[in-house]
């Protein structure tokens, strides 16, 4: 059975986890299979944007499948974990940006999970957590890494290690989201950034993206003299000549 739908319209790839009656929780051939879709929409010419999203009105994704994590050894978690991993590296690293549309409960691998998408939105009813530590583990596909890198050490040391859930409102207080919509808004907003993206130059992004995720591994000189050379590198190219000239003769970009 296939639990991953992807769809295309309007260059815009909305790549939704369909297993509602499990909240669309992630077990190692969901995992893989989501990898799949992810990277099918990053090597597909037709799309300049990934959202992704969950199925139904009630979870985003709402974790790991915890029934089957029961039944692991180390050698099986260690596999999984690797998976997760898989995932969100090719989340984070993909040279389109990929929205995290969070519908529902995100919670531990599905906070993870959101945690690599370039940045989020959430519909008021959205719910985080990392609940890890509740089960006697911790966050095993990028949550002691990435939370704090976007809310902070402080905050994402209270949220791992209260394992507490938190609504759209404090995500959005502290970081964690972008934007907070109403439920029957959030796709239609979500799809109206995602055209905005989409009139901006497409090597443009991917640098941009690059540079951003690289910054967290370099010294602050060493991350400056990398964009500075990123940028000078961009006037080699067509899609940089097309957007400077086309502001100056005052009419919109064509990007291919």
């Amino acid at each position: 059975m296939n639990f991953i739908q992807t769809s295309v319209h309007d260059r815009v790839a909305a790549v939704t986890v369909d297993r509602p009656d499990a909240l669309n929780a992630m077990n190692p051939s969901v995992l893989k299979e989501l990898t799949t879709h992810i990277q099918s929409a990053i090597d597909n010419t037709d799309v300049r944007v990934i959202v992704l999203t969950g199925r139904g009105d009630k979870a985003f994704i709402a974790g790991a499948d915890i029934k089957e994590m029961s039944q692991m050894s180390t050698k099986e978690a260690y596999s999984f974990g690797q998976l997760g991993k898989k995932l969100a590296d090719t989340i984070e690293q993909s040279p389109k940006p990929v929205i995290a549309a969070v519908n529902g409960f995100a919670l531990g691998g599905g906070c993870e999970i959101s945690l690599a998408c370039h940045f989020r939105f959430a519909s008021e009813k959205a719910k985080f957590a990392q609940p890890e530590v509740k089960l006697g583990i911790i966050p095993g596909w990028g949550g002691t890494q990435r939370l704090p890198r976007i809310v902070g050490k402080g905050i994402a040391t209270e949220l791992i290690i209260g394992g507490h859930m938190i609504d759209a409102k404090e995500a959005h207080r502290i970081g964690l989201v972008n934007r907070v919509f109403s439920s029957d808004a959030l796709l239609e907003e979500t799809n109206a950034f995602a055209q905005l993206i989409i009139k901006n130059g497409p090597q443009a992004i991917a640098e941009s993206l690059r540079c951003i995720n690289e910054s967290s591994n370099r010294t602050l000189s060493d991350g400056l003299s990398h964009e500075v050379n990123s940028f000078a590198q961009l006037f080699s190219t067509e899609e940089t000549k097309e957007g400077l000239t086309a502001f100056v003769e005052k009419r919109p970009a064509h990007f291919r």
